[in-house]
């Protein structure tokens, strides 16, 4: 008998959104949620098996290492949860090899990746990016007790500026696919414009504290 696939992703959706829910670290279910509509969207423009790509995009931090110990175990955990559902096993197998490689930190040759793995490392990676990118570095920060903005450091110090500069305003030029690289050319300026204000108003006071505003209860 065929595999309902349209079930099969809403059943793997709701066992994500069970475990990871709360997660915490801007890596939680609405992160995941986000990642797989993004995925979906980039999908019909791109091409590329469809149910390769939902299941990557909902699995791909199902074991994430930063909550395992430091151990990654999405790709068994995958399995695991495919098999429960009578997934062919070639499709297991390129979901576990896509959600073993997309990470930025795997830093895998794009061209040893197959389109669904490329559409599914894209829609991860524009979910960095934006006003979302913004949140999840401030809300990763906090976790790690890691400040946003360290003044008098320069952009790489250990901060959320540092973060941008590091590693996220480095993102569009990793992408892959010409559909995600339209998305994030609006999320990068928009995070540019947002540093350059932050900044800005950081900038305001003066070496004696006056920031030159009007003060709008003194009337």
């Amino acid at each position: 008998m065929p595999v309902d696939r349209p079930s099969v992703v809403r059943q793997v959706r709701d066992i994500v959104i069970d475990r990871m829910s709360g997660q915490g670290a801007g890596h939680d279910a609405d992160h995941v949620l986000r990642v797989w509509r993004t995925a979906r969207w980039i999908q019909r423009q791109t091409g590329g098996e469809a149910f390769v790509v939902e299941l990557a995009a909902l699995l791909h931090d199902i074991g994430d290492a930063k909550f395992h110990q430091g151990i990654e175990r999405s790709g068994v955990l995958s399995k695991h949860i495919l098999a429960t559902f009578s997934v062919p096993e070639d499709v297991v197998e390129q979901v576990v090899h896509i959600v073993d490689n997309i990470s930025f930190r795997k830093a895998a040759d794009p061209n040893t990746l197959s389109i669904e793995a490329k559409i599914v490392q894209d829609a991860d990676r524009l979910d960095a990016l934006g006003a979302i990118g913004i949140v999840r570095t401030i809300e990763y920060g906090a976790v790690k007790g890691q400040p946003f903005h360290r003044p008098g450091c320069d952009d790489h110090s250990k901060s959320g500026i540092g973060h941008f500069h590091e590693k996220l305003f480095k993102l569009r030029g990793l992408l892959n696919t010409e559909a995600a690289k339209q998305i994030a050319e609006e999320r990068e300026t928009f995070m540019r414009d947002f540093l350059a204000q932050f900044l800005a108003e950081c900038d305001t006071a003066g070496d004696d504290g006056e920031t030159g505003v009007t003060d709008p209860t003194d009337a």
